[in-house]
């Protein structure tokens, strides 16, 4: 029940309504900040040049503007020959793989440089089992990384850990 009065009210009278609203006036612009007033009476007192050349109709800038004409069309579709195409990235496989068949998105190359989530993740968890064989510069060179970029991700990133409170360990935790 109290949709249809909703709907209702909502539809009563539309057209004239809109048509209220269309003949009104522009809104007018917010009215400018004292600050921003005295700024500019400032400024054109200062220079009343300034005022003279934005009431001026400059007919040289004009007549250049009547003189510039753009024609834009579509490129030809066929590819013109001895014209260099763009130079394509080095790829690289993925070392770690994770297929996703529910959005339907497979990723087998990536740029060199850069590592996908999964990579990252397997970086990340590698290095905290055995950091003396998982080094940042065999992870930069497995994965193509910079050494840079390699080591702080190592510095910055780590996965996720968990812990389990024993009750002992809460008890040790309330007494601090």
């Amino acid at each position: 029940m109290g949709a249809n009065l909703v709907r209702a009210f909502r539809n009563f009278n539309v057209e004239s309504r809109a048509h209220r609203l269309i003949g009104k006036d522009k809104p007018s612009a917010a009215p400018a900040h004292p600050g921003t007033r005295e700024a500019i009476e400032a400024m054109l007192s200062n220079h009343p040049d300034i005022q003279d050349k934005i009431n001026k109709k400059d007919n040289q800038l004009l007549s250049r503007l009547k003189d510039v004409y753009v024609d834009s069309t579509d490129p030809s579709p066929q590819v013109k020959e001895g014209i260099p195409l763009p130079k394509r990235e080095d790829l690289r496989p993925l070392k770690h793989m994770m297929r996703n068949e529910m959005f339907g998105i497979t990723v087998d190359n990536i740029p060199k440089g850069r590592i996908s989530i999964v990579e990252a993740l397997s970086i990340l968890g590698n290095h905290k089992k055995s950091p003396e064989t998982w080094t940042a510069e065999k992870i930069a060179g497995e994965y193509s990384l910079d050494i840079k970029d390699t080591k702080a991700i190592l510095e910055f990133f780590t996965p996720f850990d968990i812990k389990i409170v024993t009750p002992s360990d809460k008890e040790k935790i309330a007494e601090k």
